[in-house]
């Protein structure tokens, strides 16, 4: 066996597919291996690993095939120890009849990355062939006055060999007439043809037998044997002669079968029946010939299918005879002419279904085209679709790659019909197709999307725990598990809000869940951020704001701030019997927790001693005297009024005002209540109910308070929670006891607030107004 590693220079290309899933490389370099026909299967050829400059195992690694071009699958590759191995016994005539050098050419393939290696395996030929003569009897008729010299063909011996091996020499048995010369046809194809040495005389010997061999030059050499047997004719001195000597035509391989191919033409000189002339088929070049002559007229016609890609030319010897044995002969040099009667192949060496989105310029396909017409009709054009976001890239010779041209997005499209179209360049042009669906297999490339920015919900207070309060839904546009919302609270950023023990959120769906019941007065709105995540790896996630309003109910009646209603004994007001009508007689101050119109008070005087003596503002609770007292009514008044707010249903509470009518202020009533030392249990129960109520306002309510009894009453009561409570002695300034001529009072009720530390109900006193001594002492 014969090894040889031959660098035939071509262009040597170049694909990148991409960068980091794939680097393709196709080389320019061919390596050819020589062999002689006939060996047995199994033989070694090479060690392919190692003349590609692989190490062994890699050809297993790298999933290395054989593509064999539609030849016969001759190879095998042992992969794991790189050989490359003869699969079955070659016949070079078989594979390649009269064609010289014998060679057939294959293709090694690697993936990971993808490479091509031109391989060529040339079939050296042996001597496996005798000739052999296409009859085992030649006749010739020789006239007797044919001269010495006189040369007369013979047919040739065919030899499947090519080469040395092929028929290289012709001989006769010895004899007194005849010799044989061999010649050389333009293709290098060896005739007899038989010379007259002497000659010859029908009386003395009518007929010649002479045994024809041929030789070959193989080693060692093989032989062919004919008989020709020679009959000695009557004078007839002129041979038939052709008007050409070579006929050349071109048929289309398309003809229909009797299509006349051409017609050959012979004159003989001679007259009568000598001059009569019959044309035959006197030899073609390989098998047997789809052409038929007409012995008359000299018409050759087909007789048979013609096939370009099967035999592209023939060569026929015609000869010419007339009736006295002469011949003459002509070569017919026919041509097959290619028609566009073979679709263009295509194979596929390489195919993935599915692609995940985002590769960029993934590998979809490798295929190999062919078409084995001739000229354009073998030129072949490869093309996909226009709107597709993939492409056609040659690589190897007939090979094609298609790769997407840009990454894909499955959300936008999850299937790909592509369509190889190959056509030839012939007339009429004849198309492959070819139709691959591709997946586009989903990748975690989109994070959950909140239908909206911002949710804000409205809960009303006091609702049922567990309550439904609204949804929050996301959307996520990946499929499968990449597709699945998980949904859960964020830590708040205020970490002051307990928002666990607030709000759940079901993972499933969203849903929002208010725990235990909401007390607007304590909040009333509360701000927290909902993740949705995607069950994707690496999981992707959003977030949304969810803001919670609490709407306000009336569950809070009005509180009384002035005058204290659970103090011992009710507050007492002091009323100059001079007062005129509308005089301010003092004036309620109340409070509610709840907001909106909820909070919005009024005030009605519910009962009086004297009805029609005295009226509630209903706005701001101002009790003033309707009318001028007399002398008729009594000097002291009990009134009884409510406040109520305006919420559905409305809530109140009732104020209970003692009046004194004094005839001046120098002899004033002024009982101060005594707090008894041991309240009775009904009076610890109001307590309670009083702290509770306060404890239950908010800062900006105390505020509120704060604020309108007035600056320097809060410092009063700071300083009076210090210590004792005490009613101060002496004299207040004069503008604090002005009583205008209109009886109402110039300046405003100053009170004093106290909070005792033994105060056996710890609660704001608001005490009576504080008269001087000396209008005590006038009393």
């Amino acid at each position: 066996m014969e090894t040889a590693l031959a660098k035939t220079p071509e262009k040597r290309q170049v694909i990148f597919l991409a960068i980091l899933l794939l680097l393709w490389e196709s080389g320019s370099e061919a390596i050819r291996y020589s062999m002689p026909e006939e060996t047995e299967s199994g033989y070694l050829i090479a060690n392919l690993a190692k003349d590609l400059g692989l190490q062994i195992g890699e050809l297993a690694t790298r999933g290395a095939r054989i593509h064999h071009n539609g030849n016969k699958e001759l190879l095998q590759l042992d992969a794991k120890r790189g050989n490359l191995l003869l699969k079955e016994k070659p016949d070079r005539e078989a594979l390649c009849g009269a064609t010289e050098p014998c060679v057939l050419h294959f293709q090694i393939i690697l993936e990971n990355p993808v490479q091509f290696f031109q391989t060529d395996l040339q079939l050296t030929d042996i001597n496996d062939h005798a000739p052999e003569f296409p009859d085992t009897e030649m006749l010739l008729k020789i006239q007797e006055i044919a001269q010495p010299g006189t040369v007369f063909p013979l047919k040739a011996a065919q030899d499947s060999d090519i080469g040395s091996n092929a028929v290289q020499n012709y001989t006769v048995n010895p004899n007194l007439h005849f010799h044989v010369v061999t010649h050389s046809h333009t293709d290098g194809r060896k005739y007899p043809e038989l010379v007259l040495d002497r000659a010859l005389d029908r009386e003395e010997q009518p007929e010649l037998t002479l045994i024809l061999t041929a030789l070959d030059g193989g080693a060692p050499r093989r032989s062919g044997t004919t008989t020709v047997r020679i009959e000695v004719v009557d004078i007839n001195d002129n041979a038939p002669q052709f008007v050409q000597s070579l006929y050349s035509v071109e048929v289309p391989e398309d003809s229909p079968l009797n299509a006349l191919v051409v017609t050959v033409s012979a004159r003989d000189l001679d007259a009568g029946i000598h001059g009569n002339v019959a044309y035959s088929l006197f030899q073609g070049s390989g098998g047997p010939q789809p052409f038929v002559i007409d012995e008359i007229s000299g018409e050759i016609r087909l007789k048979g299918a013609l096939d370009f890609e099967a035999t592209p030319y023939y060569n026929m010897e015609i000869v010419a005879t007339d009736s006295g044995g002469l011949s003459g002969k002509c070569t017919v040099s026919i041509q097959v002419v290619d028609v566009n009667d073979n679709a263009p192949k295509l194979t596929i060496s390489s195919l993935t279904h599915s692609i995940p989105e985002n590769a960029p310029e993934a590998v979809v396909a490798v295929f190999g085209v062919s078409d084995p017409d001739s000229g354009d009709n073998g030129r072949v054009l490869c093309s996909i679709q226009n709107e597709l976001p993939f492409l056609l890239k040659p690589t190897f010779k007939n090979f094609y790659t298609l790769v997407t041209e840009r990454p894909l997005d499955r959300e936008s499209r999850a299937e790909y019909n592509i369509t190889i179209s190959v056509s030839d360049l012939g007339t009429p042009r004849l198309t492959t197709q070819h139709t691959i669906t591709v997946q586009v297999s989903d990748i975690n490339d989109n994070a959950p999307t909140f239908t909206q920015t911002s949710y804000t919900l409205f809960v009303h207070e006091n609702n049922s725990p567990a309550l439904h309060i609204g949804t929050i839904s996301a959307t996520d546009a990946d499929s499968g598990s990449n597709g699945l919302i998980n949904y859960s609270l964020l830590p708040p950023h205020d970490q002051q809000l307990a928002l666990v023990s607030l709000i759940s959120i079901n993972s499933d769906n969203g849903q929002l869940f208010a725990l235990r019941a909401l007390d607007y007065e304590a909040v009333q709105a509360f701000e927290f951020y909902v993740g949705a995540t995607d069950g994707g790896s690496p999981a992707l996630s959003s977030q949304a704001l969810v803001r919670v309003v609490v709407l306000d109910d009336n569950d809070n009646a009005p509180f009384v701030l002035y005058p204290l209603q659970n103090a011992s004994a009710p507050c007492t007001e002091l009323l100059p019997r001079a007062a005129e009508s509308g005089y301010l007689v003092t004036k309620v101050v109340a409070v509610d927790a709840d907001s909106g119109q909820n909070a919005w008070l009024s005030f009605q005087l519910l009962k009086a001693t004297e009805p029609g003596l005295f009226n509630v503002w209903a706005h701001n609770g101002e009790v003033r005297t309707a009318r001028l007292l007399s002398e008729r009514d009594v000097p002291k008044h009990r009134l009884l009024l409510v406040v109520k707010d305006n919420g559905e249903p409305p809530r109140s509470a009732s104020v209970m005002l003692q009046v004194l009518v004094v005839d001046g202020f120098s002899q004033p009533y002024l009982p101060l209540p005594e707090v008894a030392l041991n309240p009775t249990k009904e009076e610890d129960m109001l307590t309670l109910y009083l702290v509770i109520a306060l404890a239950s306002v908010s800062s900006l309510f105390l505020l509120s308070v704060l604020l309108f009894v007035g600056v320097r009453l809060c410092r009063r009561a700071r300083a009076a929670s210090l210590g004792d409570c005490s009613i101060p002695e002496g004299h207040f300034p004069g503008h604090l006891v002005d009583v205008s001529s209109a009886g109402t009072l110039s300046q405003n009720y100053h009170y004093e607030v106290c909070l005792t530390e033994d105060s056996g109900t710890s609660d704001f006193k608001f005490m009576s107004p504080i008269i001087p001594t000396s209008l005590l002492q006038d009393s």
